[in-house]
Formats: C-alpha cells, sequence, structure tokens
C-alpha cells in the first residue's frame, strides 16, 4: 500500500513540474529565425507546387486534345 502511495506521489509530482514553466534563457539569432521562416515557406510552397501540378496535368492534356481536334478539323476542311 505504501509503495503504490510512493508511485502516485512521484507520478503527480513528475505531472506538475512538467507543467511548471521554466524559463529558457536563450537567444534566437536573426540567422536562425530567417532559416527557420525560409524552411517553413520552402515546404508550404512545396506542397502548393504539388498541388498545382496534380491539378495542372489534366487541365493541359484537355487543352491540347482541343488544340488538335480543332487542327484535325481544319485540315479536313482546307483539303476538300
Amino acid at each position: 500500500m505504501r509503495d503504490r502511495r510512493l508511485w502516485r506521489a512521484a507520478a503527480l509530482f513528475l505531472f506538475v513540474s512538467l507543467l511548471a514553466p521554466s524559463p529558457a534563457f536563450a537567444y534566437i539569432g536573426p540567422g536562425v529565425a530567417a532559416g527557420a521562416v525560409a524552411s517553413v515557406l520552402g515546404v508550404l510552397g512545396s506542397i502548393v507546387l504539388g498541388i498545382f501540378s496534380v491539378i495542372y496535368y489534366p487541365i493541359k492534356r484537355l487543352f491540347k486534345k482541343r488544340k488538335k481536334a480543332k487542327s484535325a478539323g481544319r485540315g479536313a476542311d482546307a483539303a476538300e
């Protein structure tokens, strides 16, 4: 019984100590901050470009088919 209380007390102490804020006393220079911003923008940009390329490819094929159909139709008219 006493052993169980000890574990509960230790778990409660650990939980409370993890919730308590502690100062970091750290300095982030402008170079590190700019690198972090560039990394985030790079990841977001790659996601946007990936989505755009997936959407753009079928549209490009559709325009190519239309252009081919128009040029084939004009070729048949010119041959007559």
